[in-house]
């Protein structure tokens, strides 16, 4: 083939079929998309594991398996063990007969043969299903510098800001491929130039701001930019602990669902932030200020694509991205102290909150399970994207703090503060 990029030998090798067709094929790939790019070269993934993204055993997604089983009869498989994005079905989440014939028989009816292929090509293990495999629990965290190869948009911006580690918001098969042949196009966030941001954003509110919302305002705001957000360490401090790395959690989430954003740096707090400091900042970058004011008309324009628009929520989900174990442990108190003030014993509306096989597993063993079992709460695995994905589950008026799934599906967003009075039985 005809290419620009600089290749290393053993690269070239492997152009040339040193390891077989398919790996040919997968390198001939790779430089393809690398030169769209405008990418010189391949650099070497340094990252233990991988994270996937690919289909969730929907029925449509033939082409994919095809990929996949290509893949595995030709022999190749990951370089790296790899986690996966949630399982998209649970048993214990709220569904009706006609909405689990849909998932079971028509959408997801491919999970099994799915999983199948992931164990064949490197999966970590069978609970390694999540889109917050960072979390210590899962066991896939990469190291500040890390060159990555994965997918998932609120993984990848979590990974590129919080962690210091550096990836391209990939797909699910460019993400495979890069793990397959051990290499990825070297361009945009894998490079210093790349991860300077453009955008200032400076945060005036006069309380703290919803992550979520404040993740959304932003994304819509530089899209797939790279944003330098001054005065939210006045509000979540200035060490990556738990609550802080929480919070970055489901504002990256935002800002990379809402937008595009794959890297974010938070003045005195995040690594190359606290580093760097306002070196980071390109010259000629634009601002943005956000206020109290700007954070209600981002919220109070976010459409309600719901049939009646009054009608009384169904269910409610919390966790997407997925909940961290502290997370769960404070929803857990807050929920009981909410259900105690409105007098309830146990929550109006069917709540699920999400989160990963390992962080549910180590959750089950505090005294907390026991405890939020007793409200009524439900807690799941599930990728909640791919339960409002049902055609019968997205006429059904859901409710979330989620703005990753406000985002994707027909389920209508509200803050934490809000969804905690509503399902507690007080008021919005």
């Amino acid at each position: 083939m005809d290419y620009k990029m600089i290749l290393t030998p053993e690269q070239e090798a492997i152009l040339n079929g040193a390891k077989g067709e398919t790996m040919a094929k997968v390198m001939k790939t790779l430089i393809m998309y690398g030169e769209a790019f405008g990418a010189e070269k391949l650099v070497p993934i340094t990252s233990k594991n991988n994270h996937l993204v690919t289909s969730f055993g929907l029925k449509v997604m033939s082409p994919v398996y095809d990929l996949m089983q290509t893949l595995l009869d030709a022999g190749v498989t990951s370089g790296q063990k790899f986690s996966v994005d949630p399982r998209p079905v649970d048993k214990n989440v709220p569904a009706n007969f006609l909405q689990k014939l849909i998932f079971n028989k028509f959408m997801y009816s491919k999970q099994d043969f799915y999983e199948n292929q992931l164990k064949d090509l490197g999966l970590m293990d069978k609970d390694a299903f999540t889109c917050t495999c960072y979390m210590d629990e899962v066991g896939n965290k990469p190291n500040k510098g890390d060159v990555l190869s994965w997918a998932e948009s609120s993984a990848v911006v979590y990974a590129n800001s919080v962690l210091g580690a550096r990836c391209n918001r990939n797909s699910g098969i460019i993400d495979i491929m890069g793990s397959i042949v051990g290499y990825v196009p070297y361009f945009g966030l894998l490079t210093d130039d790349g991860r300077k941001a453009t955008w200032v954003i400076k945060v005036e509110t006069t309380k703290k701001p919803e992550a979520q919302l404040l993740g959304s305002a932003i994304g819509m705001k530089v899209m797939e930019d790279v944003p330098y957000v001054k005065g939210l360490d006045k509000w979540i401090g200035t060490e990556l602990n738990d609550a802080a790395c929480s919070y970055l959690k489901d504002f990256g989430a935002a800002t990379a669902s809402n937008g595009a954003v794959g890297l974010y740096h938070i003045d005195n707090l995040t690594p190359e932030a606290a580093e760097l400091g306002e070196s980071l900042i390109a010259e000629g970058a634009k601002e943005y200020i956000i206020d109290d004011a700007e954070l209600k008309r981002v919220q109070d324009n976010y459409p309600v694509i719901w049939k009646n628009r009054d009608a009384a929520p169904k269910l409610c989900f919390v966790g997407c991205p997925h909940l961290s174990l502290q997370q769960l442990k404070d929803w857990t108190d807050n929920i009981e102290a909410e259900l105690k003030k409105n007098g309830n014993k146990t929550v109006t509306i069917p709540t699920v909150l999400t989160a990963a096989p390992k962080v549910l597993e180590a959750f089950y063993k505090t005294e907390y399970a026991a405890r939020l079992k007793a409200t009524g709460v439900i807690t799941s695995y599930i990728c909640p994207l791919m339960y409002m994905n049902n055609p019968l589950c997205k006429k059904m008026p859901v409710i979330t703090s989620s703005n990753k799934l406000r985002t994707y599906t027909t389920s209508r967003y509200y803050t934490d503060a809000e969804i905690l009075s509503m399902i507690t039985g007080g008021k919005k």
